[in-house]
């Protein structure tokens, strides 16, 4: 099944990292909201933007390896089911320069009417650009 994606490059700095000496997993989360963010502001026509906001509502993650200073990841993501009403599953993935899985993340994500903050349905051509 093909599945449209998004990527983007992320290094780690001085203040992503914990006294452990890797990225700290508060950073992951950003990382993973920024990603998104990213995606929706790429793939979205300038309507939807000014109409609507999405929320993340659940982040569902996996930490399988470590990100040192310096180093970096290539991000990527995608949605892979339709929407059910006003939610949808993104998945994330953080891959090292070798390709190893550093992180995996399942995050759901609420559409808002940007004007009134009100939930809404994900309609057909919201969900078009995201969708294989």
């Amino acid at each position: 099944m093909f599945v449209k994606t998004f990527a983007r490059s992320f290094t780690a700095a001085p203040d992503d990292i914990d006294e452990l000496g890797h990225v700290n997993n508060a950073v992951w989360v950003r990382w993973i909201q920024e990603i998104a963010v990213a995606h929706w502001e790429t793939v979205a026509p300038p309507d939807h933007l000014a109409a609507h906001v999405w929320v993340v509502i659940r982040h569902e993650i996996d930490y399988r390896g470590n990100v040192r200073l310096g180093d970096t990841v290539t991000g990527e993501t995608w949605v892979a089911d339709p929407p059910k009403g006003a939610r949808f599953d993104r998945r994330v993935r953080f891959t090292d320069a070798a390709g190893a899985v550093m992180v995996e993340a399942v995050t759901t994500w609420a559409l808002l009417d940007r004007a009134t903050g009100r939930l809404l349905r994900v309609r057909p051509e919201v969900a078009a650009p995201f969708l294989a």
